[in-house]
């Protein structure tokens, strides 16, 4: 366990925090005017490997050689020059601190953490980290790693869980749920829709998927596999060809078929480890990483309430009336967290990524993102 300190006094900024991996849904921007909750689960933090943060500065001023020196591998709009390993906790868990009142202007519904570190220490006034609740983004507290210090304190985390046992535990993210949001006639409002992280997690997962098609097409398996990637996989790559195979693997799945030339598998929410099957691999396969709970609900989704074959319910039967109402519109990847990961994937230098890349708005047009 850690806590993380202010490196001008040596002050405490945050309760006692364990390391998990960065969430796919770090740098999503969802919808408008959209109410989201906390990025980070209470007691934990994650560290951003890339530049995050202001000052930013437009592509043609940095250049390819500057960015391919970052990891990134294809135009972005601005590169970050703010600080590497950034690290991100939830605003709950901030102590010691008080927002900066002329760093707080510029965003819609809240902070964006635009004009830099927001926050200070109470103690001496150092500027120290970035809130960010601003409508459509992921609510957060950004620490500064170059005014803060980590420090090991006693107690240590329970050890992360074997596989087995985050099977067994079945903590799913579920593929809908209601979305908040401002400006309703009286408050806040509500409607269904797919869930924001599914949707950045698949984002995620298909500039991985794309990457190892190397530009040949894609076959994946019915089920939510094919609900989520077969039709933008089908109009993203080239039909003809041998084909790549997709399948889902991972614990608790049967092994793999031989033919599999991808693996989509699970990455540990403590370890940040990605699933690699057990023994010596028969073939090759490129994974594809998805969040655990994304997931488990991939692979073994649960069923819907059971239905007779004749007539209606039965009067002693309890049931939830309605049920939740379902998206009205088919599930689209986010666009963002797509871009984000794609170009920090040497196959970005490909003509037939970067086609991909320099035409998302048309894509979005046709419902693909």
């Amino acid at each position: 366990m850690y806590v993380f300190v202010c490196a001008g006094c040596g002050a405490e900024l945050t309760v006692p925090l364990s390391r998990v991996p960065l969430p796919a849904h770090a740098h999503q921007r969802y919808g408008n005017g959209i109410q989201l909750p906390a990025l980070m689960e209470p007691g934990t933090f994650a560290v951003e490997p890339d530049h995050w943060g202001p000052p930013w500065r437009p592509w043609d001023e940095a250049g390819p050689a500057e960015a391919a020196a970052r990891g990134i591998h294809a135009p972005v709009p601005t590169l970050s020059d703010g600080a590497r390993g950034a690290i991100v906790t939830a605003p709950g868990d901030i102590r010691g601190t008080r927002l900066i009142p002329d760093r707080c202007g510029g965003a819609c519904c809240g902070l964006d953490g635009g004009d830099g570190p927001n926050l200070s220490c109470v103690a001496c006034g150092l500027a120290v980290a970035s809130r960010i609740d601003d409508c459509s983004l992921w609510q957060a507290v950004w620490l500064a790693p170059d005014t803060v210090r980590r420090v090991r304190v006693d107690g240590a985390a329970p050890p992360p869980l074997t596989w087995e046992a985050l099977v067994a535990e079945g903590k799913r993210t579920p593929l809908f749920e209601p979305i908040a949001t401002w400006g309703a006639s009286l408050g806040t409002g509500h409607y269904w829709s797919w869930s924001p992280r599914w949707e950045a997690a698949a984002g995620q997962a298909l500039a991985h998927l794309l990457a190892a098609s190397g530009g040949r097409p894609v076959t994946v398996a019915d089920g939510l596999v094919a609900d989520v990637f077969r039709r933008t996989l089908d109009a993203l790559l080239p039909a003809g060809g041998p084909p790549r195979h997709a399948v889902l693997a991972g614990p608790g799945r049967p092994a793999p078929e031989a033919d599999a030339d991808i693996h989509i598998v699970p990455v540990h929410p403590r370890t940040g480890r990605i699933w690699t099957p057990p023994g010596p691999a028969a073939a090759p396969a490129r994974p594809v990483p998805l969040p655990m709970g994304v997931w488990l609900s991939m692979s073994s989704p649960r069923p819907g309430p059971p239905v007779p074959a004749t007539g209606g319910v039965p009067r002693d039967v309890l049931r939830d009336d309605p049920l939740p109402p379902r998206p009205r519109s088919l599930f689209r990847v986010d666009s963002g967290t797509f871009r984000h990961t794609v170009v920090r994937l040497p196959a970005a230098r490909h003509p037939w990524l970067r086609e991909i890349l320099e035409n998302r708005t048309r894509y979005r047009a046709a419902g693909l993102f």
